[in-house]
């Protein structure tokens, strides 16, 4: 692979989300494509960057090879992250509103398994399975992806129809929580947060470079809205009640009066929140060994789930460097942190 030395700029998401995906090689020869892509070192594992965005090789691997295996449908809802950005609990609120009807809080699935199990990735095999289950599940199907939207498989977006739900979240705590992230589940992986933030700050990272992630799904929010819902993780936090309405009704399935009137928004909110979720048994012990080097504790997808951790792992200075990088590449797109 090519070596890429560091890079003070990254190129803009100045492109559509619809633009047209290379012609991609038959899966038997996609290894020797990927070997020809640019590739850096620095974080837990070389990342190797494709169309503008780094990935560990794998994840890049299973996204290249969902391109033709995924076939969307109209009623899919797609739940889009970055890592560390909310991932657990939009899976938590998402599954259980859309399951409401089927299960009552005293015994919900939620209490006995994790939040990220209940609802498959795209391009992420669950324990035992690969890409091609997703096909199986029944419509509608509730799925996720950390994939930015201009590498969602064809007819994912304009053509198909299907709703896609964004969570976003201040990028310098989303930084703090990768950093852990990465030390706790790479063994031998013992990242400084000054190492981290340097090349965060230059767009390097896992699925960077984080303000382009963002940013094409906050524009097709703005030219779909109706099918794209932009969330920010800061704004759940301040009143969690409301987004659970606000869900609900992008999601096509509203509160009713009876339901608003017996409390199931607040229901909901309690059922997913850090404190509940986090004093589960189900999240504190057990995990999945995902092999080169990398074992996920259920645990690991919960941290702090605070806002403005930052300030406890980074100089106020670090975090104004960060800002204004942020601003300047967000600038005049009406996406602010």
């Amino acid at each position: 692979m090519a070596q890429v030395p560091p890079q003070s700029d990254q190129e803009s998401a100045t492109k559509s989300a619809s633009d047209d995906h290379i012609l991609l090689p038959k899966q038997s020869q996609l290894k020797d494509f990927m070997s020809t892509l640019p590739v850096r070192e620095g974080w837990s594992q070389p990342l190797i960057q494709y169309k503008r965005y780094w990935f560990r090789p794998q994840m890049l691997e299973k996204i290249l090879q969902v391109q033709d295996a995924y076939k969307p449908r109209a009623d899919d809802i797609i739940l889009a992250t970055q890592p560390k950005c909310g991932t657990t609990w939009l899976k938590a609120l998402a599954f259980t509103i859309t399951n409401r009807s089927r299960y009552s809080f005293a015994d919900h699935p939620l209490l006995t398994r994790n939040p990220q199990h209940v609802v498959p990735f795209i391009e992420i095999p669950g324990l035992g399975t690969d890409h091609t289950d997703i096909e199986t599940l029944p419509s509608p199907r509730l799925l996720a992806t950390h994939m930015p939207m201009s590498l969602l498989p064809r007819g994912t977006t304009s053509s198909c129809g299907c709703r896609i739900v964004y969570l976003c979240r201040d990028p310098k705590d989303a930084l703090v929580s990768r950093l852990h992230y990465e030390n706790r589940v790479v063994k031998g992986c013992n990242l400084s947060m000054d190492s981290a933030f340097s090349m965060f700050c230059e767009g390097f990272s896992p699925y960077g470079p984080f303000w382009d992630h963002c940013l094409e799904y906050w524009k097709e929010s703005l030219a779909r809205p109706d099918n794209v819902l932009f969330l920010k993780y800061e704004e759940i936090m301040a009143d969690p009640v409301q987004a659970v309405r606000a869900l609900a009704n992008f999601l096509g399935v509203p509160l009713t009066k009876e339901e608003e009137s017996s409390g199931v928004a607040q229901e909901v909110a309690r059922l997913c929140s850090f404190e509940t979720l986090t004093g589960l048994q189900v999240n504190q012990v057990g995990g999945v060994d995902r092999g080169n080097k990398v074992y996920l504790d259920n645990s690991v997808f919960f941290r702090k789930g605070k806002v403005g951790d930052w300030t406890n792992h980074m100089t106020q200075e670090m975090g104004g460097k960060l800002d204004h990088i942020v601003q300047e590449k967000l600038q005049e797109c009406g996406l602010v942190f």
